[in-house]
């Protein structure tokens, strides 16, 4: 029962933005560039300020790196084998080969885990921003249907301008150069950041609201699943195996690598139109689904569910 009251508040941001949606009619894609290039790149900045950098982080980074590269494999090559296009393939990797380690996996670590779950959940959480604020901005870009983005050349170009990756950089910056920041300061940027985690799961929320069931390809969905919640953490599991690491580490990682898709890809597929029907929906499909399967991967790994 723990296990579930954990998650409650998730789905009742959810539940909050599809009602506002469906009674107010918000421009979504307006909401999505405010938090995607105002918002977003003080959470990044903030993450990457607050957290002391060391030499483990190359081990982490190593993982999830490794991790977001053989399921963009997998993806790639299911869909090479079923002819999707580019942009459908891009969605497909942004619903499968990111996850939601943040208002998500930070309070499951703690309860599974105690402190050691969540201050190796805060690392993670720093790095994922990283690897969303590269990789997924790339694929998002690379799979818009915006006719102005065309060629490698116009898609590395609008991953250069994206704001949230030079916030990740100041915080680096600033943190190795010893920058102090008044209190004031960090409070307007710790407002401003961690607003954009909440206005992206309602953003999620309005974006189900214009999805039409009968409209989804079911098809697309079922594979991002299962790449998602049960490929991931297998990879997970022969990586961390390379890892010079303590076991409670290597379980963390891998429990990690089965929580859901990220909400921030439903706000990448938004703002570039990379179907953001299907990433919304995998997003919503694999938070459901990650209330069965979740459990049995924290059993696995040798973690007590509680009741």
């Amino acid at each position: 029962m723990q296990f579930f009251m954990i998650l409650l508040p998730i789905f009742g941001i959810f539940i909050v933005g599809y009602i506002a949606q469906k009674t107010l009619s918000f421009d979504v894609a307006n909401l999505s560039k405010m938090s995607l290039y105002v918002l977003s790149p003080f959470l990044a900045f903030k993450a990457f300020y607050t957290h002391n950098l060391n030499f483990d982080y190359l081990f982490y980074l190593f993982y999830i790196f490794g991790l977001c590269f053989f399921l963009v494999i997998v993806v790639s090559i299911w869909s090479v084998c079923w002819k999707y296009t580019t942009s459908e393939r891009c969605a497909m990797i942004l619903s499968s080969c990111f996850m939601n380690n943040g208002n998500y996996g930070m309070p499951v670590l703690l309860v599974f885990f105690g402190q050691i779950g969540f201050d190796l959940g805060v690392i993670m959480m720093v790095l994922q921003q990283f690897v969303m604020c590269t990789v997924g901005v790339y694929y998002a870009v690379k799979g818009s249907t915006d006719t102005s983005i065309t060629g490698q050349k116009a898609v590395l170009k609008t991953v250069i301008r994206m704001p949230v990756a030079y916030g990740a950089f100041l915080g680096i910056l600033f943190q190795l150069c010893h920058i102090p920041l008044s209190k004031s300061v960090m409070t307007s940027i710790s407002m401003i950041g961690d607003s954009s985690i909440v206005i992206i799961m309602i953003i999620l929320g309005m974006q189900l609201a214009k999805i039409k069931i009968t409209q989804l390809d079911y098809g697309k969905i079922s594979f991002a699943l299962v790449t998602k919640m049960i490929a991931s953490p297998l990879i997970a599991t022969i990586l961390v195996y390379f890892l010079p690491i303590p076991s409670v580490y290597k379980q963390i990682l891998i429990v990690l690598a089965a929580m859901p898709s990220a909400a921030n890809t439903t706000l990448l597929s938004v703002q570039f139109d990379t179907h953001p029907e299907l990433v919304s929906s995998a997003t919503l499909f694999s938070t459901l689904l990650s209330l069965v399967t979740l459990p049995i991967v924290l059993w696995l790994v040798g973690t007590p569910v509680p009741s």
